[in-house]
């Protein structure tokens, strides 16, 4: 008799497979998911490749600002942009926090 596997929440188990999601992380997937060049995205977000290149790599944070402005582009969740966005300048501070965003 197979063994009945426990439930786990879709962003835990990609986090289980690529480590944590980061917003550099998640516009790395969605680029890639688009199959669209570095240039390409950047222009789209209305940035340099470099300073693409930083934020996919965790070297630049991006504004709470910023964030909301491209998932509206990007046809994403402004709160989990967001969320993400404070997350990683949390992060970068060494700030041991957990960001928890609710709709006002």
């Amino acid at each position: 008799m197979a063994k009945k596997q426990k439930a786990v929440p879709a962003m835990a188990a990609l986090e289980a497979m690529a480590g944590k999601l980061t917003m550099g992380k998640l516009l790395w997937a969605i680029r890639e998911g688009g199959h669209q060049t570095q240039d390409a995205f950047a222009a789209k977000l209305g940035v340099s490749k470099a300073h693409l290149c930083d934020i996919e790599n965790g070297r630049r944070n991006v504004s709470p600002e910023r964030a909301i402005k491209w998932a509206k582009l990007l046809g994403h969740s402004e709160s989990q942009f967001v969320k993400l966005a404070l997350q990683s300048a949390l992060d970068a501070k060494g700030i041991k926090l957990l960001v928890e965003i609710k709709a006002a």
